[in-house]
């Protein structure tokens, strides 16, 4: 058992049942999913993080659950998740579940039975007259009106971060927070290794009717991890917090330093400095991340992204930087969402262009933290704007050129989403059979990327810095330092060819490899006038001869 495997894992997030449909209904399950997993095992894959699997209306993609220890019949059984499990870790993968507990359905039980004034009342968030702050504090701004509803039924106003059917569970009440051990304690016995932990800065809030800014209860993150440890040494929290930087640190430490909370975070910050370097072509952005982003605690981990299962949050640029990224990303507003994000897959924000595809993922597989990369992803698959919000990314999986895209043998009509099946994104030109015959297609390259990470410890495990050497402002130089030695990485994010000299960083004595790069560059001779083509990089391994 290794405790610190999320440092050198390779994270791919998916929703089941947009992947693989095993018996036709048009939904994808947990069979279906089972099916692939020699498909991720070839890519490189070492964690799932699978989407919510638990029971629900589906009012908000799984986000409104009214069962935390179930599975929801449309996806499988928990026979089916045991077996997803056990032929995952036959092939070395481990599997991460969402814990979506900072809420629930308003048709979940306890919910139903607080509003009849059961003994779960407390259990959610009430107030006998109307909260000065409710209209204050929405997460979807344009489709929520308030954050407190009145409940007639109820006959007390009742608080909901999300949408109104989501009603906002009371972590102050210690009868929750048992119940939220539970259900960890749950699926870890079943074998998951871990959890995303969904919406955290609002899960530890305690919540004070006419208070927008309530006060976070950070030690609850400390004793849920504790619990988790205690039921498997090796189980993970890996959670989302996109919040100021000054206050990221208490997400991991305690008071004193210690490192006692999360083990992960999703590395908000550096997922939309890259959007802005990529828009601007600009490295400037991604130094500043570099520099300002605090020092982690021994066993900390950031989890680095591209894109998720949401829209890129740009909420912490500037308006003119965010402007800058929907001129270059998402020039139209019908790929904006919520004024502060952009709606789409990555392959159609870079026109389809192989080379800055590469050079994004490239920097994001290099950088400090683990990589999280989302299903389609390594095909290049497009999204489906015609969909209502965030449902434009999450279209069904593209197997292959066959009908459904391979994802279904249903009925079009009967899918749970529409297949992507036009431009050049469509699944007839973008798809996993056409991809695996091509030598030279975007996923091939993604198996000898992740696998030349996967023999580079450095990476991940190692620290990360800048490294300030002249160069042009589009090119951005940077190093991983670990117990093995040093990597270091060149990348261009300007369309113009450049040379960077790094002959600062060691003596005559070095021994140098190429190990990953765009093209065959000239054979390395020594770290002057190293050639680095437009959105080109390469990753070179520094090691010192034995005579240095």
């Amino acid at each position: 058992m290794d405790p610190r495997w999320y440092t050198e894992a390779v994270i791919y997030s998916l929703d089941v049942d947009t992947y693989a449909d095993s018996n036709g209904d048009g939904v994808g399950d947990i069979r279906g999913l089972i099916g692939r997993l020699d498909y991720l095992s070839r890519l490189g894959v070492t964690c799932l993080w699978l989407n919510p699997i638990h029971p629900t209306p589906g009012r908000d993609d799984g986000y409104d659950v009214t069962d935390f220890y179930g599975v929801d019949p449309r996806l499988g059984s928990l026979g089916d998740f045991a077996e997803l499990l056990y032929r995952a870790k036959n092939l070395g993968i481990k599997v991460m579940i969402d814990l979506v507990v900072n809420h629930t359905s308003d048709e979940h039980p306890w919910f139903r039975n607080a509003v009849a004034g059961g003994d779960k009342r407390d259990w959610y968030v009430w107030s006998d007259t109307e909260p000065s702050d409710r209209f204050q504090g929405m997460v979807f701004p344009g489709e929520q009106k308030e954050t407190w509803t009145w409940h007639e039924e109820a006959q007390a106003w009742y608080y909901h971060r999300f949408y109104d059917f989501q009603p906002d569970l009371n972590i102050d009440n210690p009868e929750v927070r048992d119940e939220i051990k539970r259900i960890v304690a749950f699926w870890l016995q079943l074998g998951v290794a871990g959890f995303r932990m969904d919406a955290v800065p609002f899960i530890i809030e305690k919540t004070e009717p006419g208070n927008p800014n309530s006060p976070k209860d950070f030690e609850f993150l400390a004793d849920l991890r504790t619990h988790a440890q205690w039921r498997r040494g090796d189980s993970i929290l890996l959670a989302e917090a996109n919040v100021e930087p000054d206050e990221l640190r208490r997400y991991f430490t305690d008071d004193g330093g210690a490192h006692s909370r999360l083990h992960m975070l999703f590395d908000f910050m550096l997922n939309s400095r890259l959007a802005l370097a990529l828009a601007r072509k600009d490295a400037e952005q991604l130094i500043d991340a570099l520099r300002d982003t605090p020092a982690l605690p021994n066993g900390a981990q950031w989890a680095t992204f591209l894109r998720n299962h949401d829209e890129i949050d740009l909420s912490r640029l500037t308006a003119d930087q965010r402007a800058d990224v929907f001129e270059e990303f998402g020039p139209e507003e019908r790929m904006r969402l919520y004024d502060r994000g952009i709606r789409r897959r990555l392959a159609p924000m870079m026109n389809g262009d192989r080379r800055r595809l590469e050079l994004a993922y490239s920097l994001q597989f290099t950088l400090r933290g683990t990589p999280v990369l989302r299903y389609g992803d390594e095909i290049g698959m497009g999204e489906d704007l015609a969909q209502d919000g965030r449902y434009a990314i999450r279209t069904p999986m593209q197997w292959s050129g066959a009908r459904n895209a391979g994802f279904s043998s249903a009925k079009s009509a009967d899918l749970i989403r529409p297949v992507v099946s036009r431009g050049d994104f469509g699944f007839k030109k973008v798809n996993v059979d056409d991809a695996r015959h091509d030598r030279d297609s975007l996923l091939n390259w993604f198996e000898r990327m992740i696998h030349t990470l996967r023999e580079s410890p450095e990476v991940g495990c190692g620290t990360c810095a800048h490294v300030d050497v002249p160069v042009s402002r589009g090119v951005l130089v940077h190093r991983a330092d670990g117990a093995s030695g040093t990597m270091v990485f060149l990348h261009n994010l300007s369309d113009e060819p450049s040379t960077v000299d790094l002959s600062s960083l060691s003596g005559e004595a070095t021994e140098l490899n190429q190990v990953f790069a765009d093209r065959d560059y000239e054979p390395l001779d020594g770290l002057k006038n190293l050639a680095l083509d437009g959105y080109g990089y390469r990753w070179i391994r520094v090691r010192r001869s034995a005579a240095a």
